[in-house]
């Protein structure tokens, strides 16, 4: 919740933030993504909310994308940087050699190992679930069945720190992200995509421009529907 903090005071109308299981100060439980869902239908039903709008970020993003998948009702639904794993199938990348991307990921993948054997919350079952997970190593197949006004966030910057080694990966991965979308809001016109002068961690580095993407859209989403 605390990541959405600059982000909040900015959007219109009332606005819950959540923690998810093994997040934060909520409690823990196995990561399976209906049992997520169905703590945030608990979270829903316990506010009286019937139709929100609903946005999130990075894995939130993809929670999104499933809860309007979930709920063909939801009045819009925005994921910010959500969409795929850094580390994700080798043809996700595009415009690099398949040989140079199979040595990055390995290198890259190599530092996620290393991360997740320090992190303590969310554990190490929780991360260990979500990287050998289809939907977080892309969630593009779980958008193409949402049906609601969707909006989705792409960050054009590396995060800060990463190895410079990695740009070239970087590059294709934006590069493979562009191709699927286009390909993606060919066929779903209510699918949009906006790209943000910002890198993943785009909700503390652009809180201006975020809530003014999210306010927009969902105005624009609600005016449509009535």
């Amino acid at each position: 919740m605390r990541m959405w903090e600059k982000v909040v005071p900015r959007l219109a109308g009332r606005v819950l933030t959540v923690d998810l299981r093994g997040h934060g100060e909520s409690g823990d439980g196995p990561w399976e993504w209906d049992a997520v869902l169905d703590d945030l239908d608990a979270v829903t039903d316990h506010f009286g909310l019937s139709a929100p709008a609903v946005v999130g970020h990075s894995l939130g993003g993809m929670l999104a994308g499933m809860w309007a998948r979930r709920h063909p009702d939801c009045p819009a639904v925005v994921s910010l940087d959500g969409h795929r794993a850094a580390a994700t199938h080798p043809a996700n990348y595009a415009g690099m050699p398949a040989d140079r991307v199979a040595e990055d990921l390995a290198k890259l993948t190599a530092i996620f190992d290393a991360q997740e054997a320090m992190i303590t919350r969310p554990g190490r079952e929780i991360m260990a679930a979500l990287r050998s997970s289809a939907e977080f190593a892309d969630s593009l197949p779980v958008f193409a069945d949402v049906t609601s006004p969707f909006l989705v966030v792409l960050g054009t910057r590396d995060l800060p720190g990463l190895p410079s080694e990695f740009t070239a990966l970087m590059a294709a991965y934006r590069a493979g992200l562009r191709r699927d979308l286009a390909t993606l809001t060919a066929r779903r016109p209510n699918i949009v995509v906006e790209e943000l002068d910002a890198s993943h961690g785009m909700v503390f580095e652009r809180p201006d421009e975020v809530a003014a993407l999210v306010n927009r859209f969902v105005h624009r989403a609600s005016a449509t529907a009535v």
